[in-house]
């Protein structure tokens, strides 16, 4: 991300840095990408900006950083026949890793990142500390039988790491392979993040409510999974349904 900065900001003097230039950036950093994506790159020069003035003393005020509004940011998940088809694409060890995003809902990082010693197999959970978790909370994520039998497969390749390939812990998974599997499994607009996406579309559609999603996903706040309630509305069909008696009593009373 610094390096895309370069261009823009490499060599100038911190007090050169002003709204107007960020402002520039912003604009260069928008073309082709999602708001999202903006906001993550600008809140990088926003810390900067802050700690050389608020810690650092190099400044005596940050310039403020303008963000772009985020209408809700993108959501694509796969059906339950394209997930098929992508595993059968995927080399093995990626297919693994894949079927334990679904299950979970875990980010990139937690799965490639993930040791056996935040994995309890006897209670069926594993434990995400809070210097690794996005939000800057602990995650406690419940393991469900897909995920415990991901588990039971690569169970004993590495002593500390779960995820590996040829020996060593896999570090990247948007590689050429993950590309090609897409291409051969005729999947178009999907990024590995979208797994997740994936992880909370299939629980809304089986029914999950949204204070349990948000816990077994690990969000701040009730409104980022608020995201996915149009996916599923028949779900709350049985309480809305609850007014049917009301209703009929009125028109039998009316006759």
């Amino acid at each position: 991300m610094l390096r895309w900065f370069h261009p823009y900001l490499g060599g100038k003097d911190l007090t050169d840095i002003n709204r107007e230039l960020l402002d520039h950036v912003r604009t260069q950093r928008s073309k082709g990408v999602c708001a999202s994506t903006v906001n993550r790159y600008m809140a990088l020069i926003r810390t900067i900006l802050r700690k050389a003035c608020n810690d650092w003393e190099w400044l005596d005020r940050a310039p403020k950083v303008g963000m772009l509004r985020d209408k809700g940011g993108r959501i694509r998940s796969l059906s339950r026949e394209e997930f098929a088809r992508l595993l059968a694409e995927l080399p093995p060890h990626l297919a693994e890793m894949a079927r334990f995003s679904v299950a979970t809902g875990l980010r990139q990082a937690n799965v490639t990142r993930l040791q056996w010693r935040q994995i309890s197999l006897e209670r069926r959970h594993l434990w995400v500390g809070a210097d690794q978790h996005k939000n800057g909370s602990a995650h406690a994520v419940p393991l469900n039988q897909p995920a415990m039998d991901v588990l039971e497969r690569v169970r004993g390749n590495h002593k500390t790491y779960v995820f590996t390939y040829d020996g060593k812990p896999v570090v990247q998974v948007n590689t050429k392979a993950w590309h090609k599997a897409l291409a051969r499994a005729g999947i178009v607009d999907f990024r590995w993040h979208d797994l997740r996406h994936t992880f909370a579309t299939w629980h809304r559609e089986a029914g999950t409510p949204t204070h349990e999603l948000q816990r077994l996903g690990g969000w701040k706040t009730q409104s980022m999974v608020e995201r996915y309630a149009h996916v599923a509305p028949e779900g709350l069909q049985v309480a809305a349904s609850r007014l049917d008696a009301y209703f009929g009593a009125q028109v039998c009373s009316s006759r």
